[in-house]
């Protein structure tokens, strides 16, 4: 028997997919949450072989809840299910460990595939997730066709995504909880390495990588 929790912030949500497991013979839940910090607290107390996890939460969201797991609970399976079908948002879980994605339109027969697909250890994205990811594979090579290959850091991305975003450099800073002097170093690095003369070039580039939606 499979055991899985489900975490979601619409309690609406939780009934309607435990009403759809309870028909899947393999399948159990056996615990829900409603954002990743009371997650934490049910994982201290139960044993589960994977999470349906949602993206938009508060307190902890998906993507910090999905950090979470693989860190202090390998074995366990995360499964996105969740609205968000934008390429951002897929590689951004994907990168955290999550090892399937699908959306919640998906149907009870794809839901039972994708759960018993992850749980024996193999990935799983529904159709629409797995054509985001071709797209942004698609797009990665032709910008380096513009650019050429840039090798930018995580944090650089980061910086990058709130420019594009509009955000000042100081708010930049309280967002990253680094000094506005640096903000502005990752500034400088990120026009040079992608030859532009302005932020406008740095937008641009944001843009056409998926940093922003």
């Amino acid at each position: 028997m499979i055991k899985v929790i489900i975490v979601d912030d619409h309690q609406m949500f939780i009934d309607g997919i435990k009403g759809l497991i309870q028909s899947m013979p393999n399948i159990n839940v056996v615990g829900e949450a409603n954002n990743g910090i009371d997650l934490i607290d049910v994982l201290a107390d139960t044993k589960v072989d994977a999470i349906l996890m949602d993206m938009s939460m508060p307190k902890m969201n998906g993507l910090e809840a999905t950090k979470h797991v693989v860190k202090h609970y390998p074995d366990i399976k995360v499964l996105m299910l969740t609205m968000h079908d934008s390429r951002n948002h897929i590689e951004k879980l994907l990168k955290a460990g999550a090892s399937g994605y699908v959306l919640k339109n998906t149907g009870i027969e794809e839901l039972q595939t994708a759960i018993e697909t992850v749980v024996g250890g193999k990935t799983y994205y529904s159709p629409e997730v797995t054509q985001r990811i071709m797209e942004g594979f698609q797009q990665k090579r032709k910008v380096e066709s513009e650019y050429g290959e840039v090798d930018i850091t995580d944090r650089e991305k980061e910086v990058l995504a709130l420019i594009a975003q509009e955000f000042t450099t100081s708010e930049i800073a309280e967002k990253l909880f680094i000094s506005p002097h640096t903000v502005e170093s990752h500034r400088k690095n990120l026009i040079s390495k992608l030859g532009v003369r302005s932020a406008a070039g740095l937008v641009k580039y944001a843009v056409q990588m998926g940093l922003v939606d």
